[in-house]
């Protein structure tokens, strides 16, 4: 998560659980898998910080996807303070690398620190302080098997056309908090943010060439995977 706006803090989470869902059972999938010391170090970081992390269902599935898609090359766009690079980290390959960017140099600082807790490798991760849409429109064509994107809502359509680019046939891409707390499926809504979620859910959907699902985790976590053919 690389900005404290791209969504609401761990306390709203609940905020985002759907009518006909029963609470328990959310809350009891969203802490399905736990999470350890080094997790909720990064999270206090990120409070001390302003950030918003992605909640523990997202990073979840975070690793899970990474690990089904045997990612060894993955982008994130919005590190924080290293919640779901550590999350992907784990999911991948044990020889891939986490490309990761972020604005705000501090909030890479305390990533580097958090996945180095963890006991990953220096060289499993690059992390690259700067615009999200201008650095991953130098990096190379169809080398990557995940994107994950957790930045400035209002630029996650430019997001997604750059991880088309980026990932090969059948790589997958992420968005997190693509619910708002409730604010997309609710039309009176109409602030810029709002919108903007609701433009790329549009386009992913609507493009043949993906197949998408949007995972009620945490706040949301919009995925699709690139056809092969």
């Amino acid at each position: 998560m690389g900005t404290a706006a791209a969504h609401q803090p761990a306390d709203h989470w609940e905020d985002a659980i759907a009518t006909g869902i029963d609470p328990t059972s959310w809350a009891y999938a969203e802490d399905y898998t736990g999470e350890d010391e080094v997790v909720t170090g990064a999270r206090a970081s990120a409070a001390d910080s302003g950030v918003a992390p992605i909640g523990p269902g997202t990073a979840a599935a975070l690793s899970m996807l990474a690990a089904g898609a045997g990612a060894k090359a993955v982008v994130e766009i919005g590190t924080g303070t290293g919640v779901s690079g550590l999350a992907l980290l784990r999911g991948m390959r044990a020889d891939g690398t986490l490309t990761t960017v972020d604005i705000d140099a501090e909030n890479q600082r305390l990533a580097r620190k958090t996945f180095l807790d963890a006991g990953v490798a220096s060289n499993r991760f690059r992390l690259i302080a700067g615009a999200g849409l201008d650095v991953v429109t130098r990096l190379t064509d169809g080398h990557y098997d995940l994107v994950f994107c957790d930045a400035d809502r209002r630029e996650n359509t430019a997001y997604l056309h750059e991880a088309l680019r980026l990932l090969r046939p059948g790589g997958l891409v992420a968005f997190a908090g693509i619910l708002a707390g409730g604010k997309v499926a609710d039309p009176a809504h109409r602030d810029p943010d709002t919108m903007a979620l609701r433009d790329l859910i549009r386009a992913v959907r609507d493009d043949d060439n993906l197949v998408s699902a949007l995972l009620p985790t945490s706040e949301g976590l919009l995925t699709a995977a690139k056809r092969l053919t």
